[in-house]
């Protein structure tokens, strides 16, 4: 079976790489932050625990992957609900201080209902760390939870009201998460943000919490909370937390650092309760790719990796950049592309041959196998790689074993093929 015509990659003078790919996502209106940057805020060791299908993992995995986040320039970081229990209690003091210790630039919040209470164990684990640690307190806002909880807006005001201030008393910062923002009404939500911006909250957050917005809905809703927040006269941030119930997760985040978000959350692998929440990791790599963010992602596979076996959660194989199939082909004529590509010594061409994403900038590689839609360049590739001679009837003999299968040949089953075929000779 031939692949291709065999004409190698790079003849002649190799090209300007701006010549090989036309980009439709730069020809018109590309994106851009509006506001110059966006941070980042990293829920997977709170929010993202929600999931009835995670485990809650060891001390020793959470200040693990607090580091990796550190590492991938991630700003912030939900340390855990402390008002939970002891064990919540101890492990959201542990990571804060090892913020502190580690001299990380991250910086910790926690998250609290909009109750007195719920933060005063916070305010207790800032005094014994040292470090001031963000209350994320939140508070029902759609009127399907109203009606669900028989609240009215005077009672959640006066909540907003006394926690926010009680927060300020002992100099935490206060990020106000209006949950359900994308089903709520105008006037609660300037009613909500405007009280806890009088009483010193500093950045406010838009939630998705059940992943209702389309993109439309994103840049709606975010340019009026920005009107709401202007009037107040305070410099505000406003975050977005979006959810995933749509499969709009990345995309609608995305939007929402296009429409001016000042910080976006995620989790990694999109970790969460139902279908979860936007994929930290998704939209690190397409805000990288857009040149938009210098974050240094060579790790990120380390952090999705370290979060899946700490909760348990798989990355499925065809998952991006960090799924075991993102850089791995077996087929003919794609093998026969990336093997020119690879002999012209240019990472990036072979790279971006069969790729939009580069799998050297994330710390990954390109990967060859052989299986029924393969040919023959793939087994000599493969054999070539590992320092065996490619003569032609071992490379027959492989070839004919993949034609075979139902599936790619394990490394195991060509290399018995190898060691039978040198037992012959």
């Amino acid at each position: 079976m031939s692949d291709t015509p065999e004409t190698g990659a790079g003849a002649g003078s190799p090209p300007d790489r701006g010549s090989l790919i036309h980009d439709w996502n730069r020809t018109e209106d590309p994106p851009t932050l509006p506001r110059g940057t966006v941070t980042f805020d990293d829920e997977s060791l709170r929010d993202g625990l929600q999931s009835p299908s995670v485990k809650d993992p060891p001390r020793e995995a959470k200040l693990r992957i607090l580091h990796l986040m550190e590492h991938l320039g991630i700003h912030s970081a939900d340390v855990g609900l402390p008002a939970a229990g002891p064990r919540a209690f101890d492990d959201t003091l542990a990571l804060v201080t090892e913020t502190v210790s580690a001299g990380m630039r991250l910086r910790p919040n926690a998250a609290a209902r909009t109750v007195v209470k719920d933060i005063e164990p916070i305010a207790e684990i800032s005094d014994k760390a040292g470090r001031p640690v963000e209350v994320a307190m939140f508070i029902g806002s759609s009127p399907i939870r109203f009606y669900t909880e028989s609240w009215d807006i005077e009672t959640l005001v006066r909540l907003t009201d006394e926690a926010v201030t009680f927060a300020v008393r002992h100099e935490l910062p206060v990020m106000f998460v209006t949950e359900d923002t994308t089903r709520a009404t105008p006037d609660t939500i300037k009613r909500l943000y405007q009280t806890a911006i009088r009483a010193g909250a500093r950045r406010i957050t838009v939630a998705d919490t059940v992943g209702h917005a389309v993109p439309a809905g994103v840049r709606a809703i975010l340019r009026y909370v920005r009107s709401v927040a202007e009037e107040t006269g305070e410099e505000i941030l406003v975050d977005w937390h979006g959810h995933n119930d749509r499969g709009l997760g990345v995309v609608n985040a995305l939007i929402a650092a296009f429409a001016g978000a000042d910080q976006i959350h995620g989790t990694a692998l999109g970790i969460g309760e139902r279908c979860g929440n936007a994929a930290m990791d998704q939209i690190l790599v397409n805000l990288k790719l857009l040149g938009l963010i210098p974050n240094d992602l060579t790790r990120l596979a380390e952090y999705c990796e370290t979060v899946s076996a700490a909760t348990g959660v798989e990355i499925p194989c065809n998952y991006p950049v960090v799924g075991t199939d993102a850089f791995r082909t077996a087929t003919g004529v794609h093998a026969a592309a990336v093997i020119k590509a690879a002999k012209s010594g240019d990472t990036w061409l072979e790279d971006m041959i069969y790729s939009s994403v580069p799998a050297s900038r994330f710390g990954r590689e390109q990967v060859i196998e052989i299986g029924p839609m393969s040919g023959l360049s793939n087994v000599t590739y493969w054999l070539v790689k590992r320092g065996i001679d490619p003569d032609p009837a071992l490379t027959d003999a492989i070839f004919n074993a993949a034609k075979r299968a139902k599936s790619v040949l394990g490394e195991d089953e060509i290399l018995a093929i190898v060691a039978e075929h040198t037992a012959i000779g």
